[in-house]
């Protein structure tokens, strides 16, 4: 019998497994924490781990933490919902193919520049407020464009959404990764931009031209087919207007007003409506290719929810600080060079079980600055170690259910996924490591 990758849910029932196992090797410990006043979180407070009372996540609870890890991400799991619903009427309207293919005309004879313009864009969102699951409604725009181009898809996706989390891993502007390390570090944003800057330039210009370079079929067939100039009708340009001034007042709501899921979930709702009603579907189709839409999304938001098991039940049985105080606590006694390697290896393994890049900068920043401070490091190594490799995990981290809705969206397995991008992967990786040695030499 031909054995197969295993299907999503089953590679993440098999963590939550592993998680509520893992209870029982793991003595359940814990930090105190007190309240930041500056970012309004817990933080940990350095030395002041112990071992407390045993706890070990029987059966029950484990089958209890699958829709608890659903109910927790509600407000996400409906963003997908809406998100999904209203480009699929999008979609149904004919203006998205219509829109892509005008674009591919534009760019007809230097199409690297439209990925490079793509990529960049999407790296500028993820730097600003690490656009991620937003993009989980742009797939039917990726599948699109792959066609048009004859590029591999995934290829695409790595050009858009691989773009955005470099942004977001390299970026000193995001909100959920470096500020929140630099104000519990205490480092001073402005200090050393120009450093960060261009890391983050470096980083997706390298990132984006890989895969332009290897991202194409191996089959001519589509790309000797002449591109004609198409005409976009008025109703198609009114509804692509629409869903570009739409997205763009995501990313001001987002990044200006601090809007959560609930309102991005409204928004959408309403230009999902209006541009079935401005495309002649009706109230009635509209609502109908809705709710297909839905149908489409279902798979992606419960895959949201199984990640969010596997925090929850290592949260229950404590285990989660125990984990990092093994994984940090050796790095004291080492050589100041060897240590900074140590960290950055060791943030991308706490990664894993703290799919957070927010939590786990309040989990382990407040015992990392102590640990910089005894090796006679800068703090903005302790920002640099934790902020490249906790984000750059999101792209190949099974226990990231943000990656596995997208790919399940898209319907790529994770292992297609994985024997595309490791290789950019990696390299992108240990540019991040080198920088963090840089750093080490040139950051007072």
């Amino acid at each position: 019998m031909k054995l197969s990758f295993p299907h999503p849910i089953i590679i993440l029932l098999g963590f939550i497994i592993l998680a509520g196992l893992s209870t029982y090797f793991i003595h359940s410990g814990s930090f105190d924490r007190v309240l930041d006043e500056e970012t309004g979180r817990e933080i940990v407070v350095p030395g002041s781990f112990r071992e407390v009372e045993d706890i070990n996540v029987g059966a029950y609870d484990i089958l209890l933490s699958i829709p608890a890890g659903i109910i927790d991400r509600a407000d996400l799991v409906v963003l997908i919902l809406l998100l999904g619903g209203a480009f699929y009427v999008i979609e149904k309207t004919g203006a998205l193919q219509v829109g892509i293919e005008s674009m591919i005309y534009q760019f007809r004879n230097k199409p690297f520049l439209l990925f490079y313009l793509l990529g960049f864009i999407c790296s500028i969102c993820g730097g600003i407020f690490y656009m991620s699951e937003e993009f989980i409604g742009l797939i039917p725009i990726f599948i699109l464009l792959a066609k048009k181009t004859n590029y591999d898809l995934r290829a695409i996706l790595s050009i858009g959404v691989g773009s955005a989390m470099i942004g977001a891993a390299f970026s000193p502007f995001n909100p959920f990764g470096s500020l929140i390390a630099m104000k519990i570090a205490q480092v001073d944003p402005v200090e050393e931009i120009t450093f960060r800057m261009i890391f983050f330039g470096l980083a997706v210009f390298i990132w984006i031209a890989y895969h332009i370079r290897n991202g194409k079929l191996k089959s001519e067939i589509l790309s000797s087919t002449e591109i004609k100039k198409v005409s976009i009708s008025l109703r198609h340009r009114l509804i692509l207007s629409l869903t570009t001034i739409g997205i763009g007042l995501m990313i001001w709501g987002v990044a200006v007003q601090g809007w959560d899921y609930n309102q991005m979930s409204a928004m959408f709702l309403v230009i999902g409506f209006s541009c079935g009603m401005i495309g002649g579907l009706g109230l009635n189709e509209t609502a109908r290719t809705f709710s297909a839409g839905f149908s489409e999304m279902i798979f992606a938001g419960v895959i949201i929810g199984l990640a969010q098991a596997i925090y929850l039940i290592l949260q229950q049985g404590m285990a989660i600080d125990p984990i990092i105080h093994t994984l940090l606590q050796p790095l004291e006694s080492l050589p100041r060079q060897i240590a900074s390697i140590g960290l950055y290896l060791s943030q991308a393994i706490i990664h894993i079980p703290v799919p957070s890049t927010s939590g786990q900068a309040v989990l382990t920043m407040p015992l990392v600055i102590p640990l910089t401070d005894l090796l006679g490091m800068s703090r903005e190594i302790a920002v640099l170690s934790f902020q490249y490799p906790s984000t750059l995990m999101d792209m190949v981290t099974p226990t990231n259910g943000t990656i596995l809705a997208i790919l399940a969206a898209a319907d790529i397995k994770f292992n297609d996924w994985f024997a595309y991008v490791w290789k950019s992967w990696l390299l992108i990786f240990g540019l991040g490591l080198i920088a963090v040695i840089i750093a080490l030499f040139s950051i007072a």
